[in-house]
């Protein structure tokens, strides 16, 4: 993959949204944060590598749960303001919560309710830590 992110257009704090999904199921996965340093770490890494807003610096998917995203394509919308990854989640858990997808929750009328199962507690994934 090239590392030049090309046509992206980044918000005013220098940051595109990315959404990753399973590139076998079409599930999505998660959303996070991408700035230009981390979407050319992705292209060049072949893996999914984010900016942490919260940590202030880049974040490489599965660096402390071993969760990786493998890439397997990446793609722009319309407008270039969103990146869509196609990747493949290696561990089987893509949000911090133990679950497999963050989108676990749906609304059923009536309130939010939890429709996907924690698959591993978050603690013995990282030690009391979030990814």
């Amino acid at each position: 993959m090239s590392a030049d992110p090309g046509p992206v257009r980044w918000n005013a704090d220098g940051l595109v949204p990315a959404v990753a999904q399973d590139a076998d199921t079409g599930e999505v996965l998660m959303l996070a944060w991408m700035n230009r340093e981390a979407l050319e770490a992705t292209l060049r890494e072949g893996r999914a590598v984010y900016w942490s807003r919260s940590r202030g610096r880049l974040w490489r998917k599965g660096e402390a749960s071993g969760h990786v995203q493998e890439v397997v394509e990446v793609r722009l919308d319309c407008d270039g303001d969103a990146v869509l990854l196609r990747v493949r989640q290696r561990g089987g858990i893509a949000c911090h919560t133990g679950r497999r997808s963050c989108f676990y929750r749906a609304w059923d009328g009536t309130g939010w309710r939890e429709v996907l199962p924690v698959l591993r507690d978050p603690d013995e994934i990282y030690g009391g830590g979030g990814e």
